[in-house]
C-alpha cells in the first residue's frame, strides 16, 4: 500500500471508529494475482462494507441467495450492483479507496482488467450518490487518465511535488547507507546510485 493511501486510510480510522462514517478499501498488486482486478476488488468492498452495517448485510444475505448460497458465481454485473446498491443505501459518508490502480493489468482483452477497474470508477462517480467518497490513487499513466480526467473530481499530483521527490532521495540515502555490501563501495560509486535511482524514480 503506498504511503499516501496509508496516510488517508488512518486519517479517516477514527471518524469510522466514532460511527460516523464507513470505510472499503482495496490495494492492487502486480505481485498477486488476487489482487488485480474487478472480481478481486468488488467482493472484498462488499464484504469489508457490509461487516459494520445491518442494512449492507442484508443486501449481501440476498445476494448470495440470489445465486444458490454461494454455489453460482456472480458475474461482475452483478458485483458491481451489489456494491452500488449497498453504496445508495448510506445515509451516512462511506469512503471507497482503491490504490494503485496502475498495477491492475492493462493487457490485451476485451476489456483489459484495467478498463473494467476504471469503468467501475467512471460509474460510481456519474452515479452521483451523495454519501460517496471516492479516492483513488494511481501513477500518470495514458489509459487512466484518459478516462479519469475528464470526471468532475478533485485531483492531487504529488509527481512533481519537491517533498514529494525529497522523500524519495532521503529513501533511496537511506536504503544505501543501511546495506551492508554497499557499504563497502566508494563514496562515489555509493552516491552515482543515489543520483541515479533518484533521477529515474521521476517522482514515483
Amino acid at each position: 500500500m503506498s504511503l499516501l493511501s496509508s496516510a488517508v486510510i488512518e486519517d479517516i480510522k477514527d471518524t469510522c471508529n466514532s460511527g460516523l462514517a464507513s470505510m472499503a478499501y482495496f490495494v492492487f498488486d502486480f505481485r498477486d494475482h488476487q489482487k488485480q482486478n474487478l472480481v478481486d476488488m468488488i467482493p472484498s468492498l462488499i464484504t469489508q462494507l457490509s461487516a459494520r452495517c445491518d442494512r449492507h448485510r442484508g443486501i449481501l444475505s440476498r445476494f448470495y441467495s440470489a445465486h444458490n448460497r454461494g454455489s453460482q458465481m456472480p458475474s461482475s454485473c452483478d458485483l458491481t450492483q451489489c456494491l452500488k446498491d449497498m453504496l445508495s443505501l448510506c445515509k451516512k459518508p462511506v469512503y471507497i479507496i482503491m490504490d494503485a490502480i496502475d498495477e491492475c493489468p492493462n493487457i490485451p482483452g476485451v476489456p483489459s482488467p484495467r478498463e473494467e477497474v476504471l469503468e467501475l470508477v467512471k460509474g460510481l462517480v456519474e452515479a452521483r450518490l451523495p454519501n460517496l467518497r471516492l479516492c483513488v490513487t494511481s501513477r500518470h499513466e495514458i489509459s487512466i487518465r484518459a478516462v479519469l480526467g475528464p470526471l468532475p473530481s478533485l485531483q492531487v499530483s504529488l509527481h512533481d511535488e519537491i517533498g514529494q521527490k525529497r522523500d524519495i532521495v532521503e529513501y533511496i540515502k537511506a536504503v544505501v547507507r543501511s546495506d551492508a555490501k554497499i557499504g563497502r563501495w566508494r563514496e562515489e560509486d555509493k552516491s552515482l546510485v543515489i543520483n541515479t535511482l533518484s533521477d529515474r524514480a521521476n517522482g514515483m
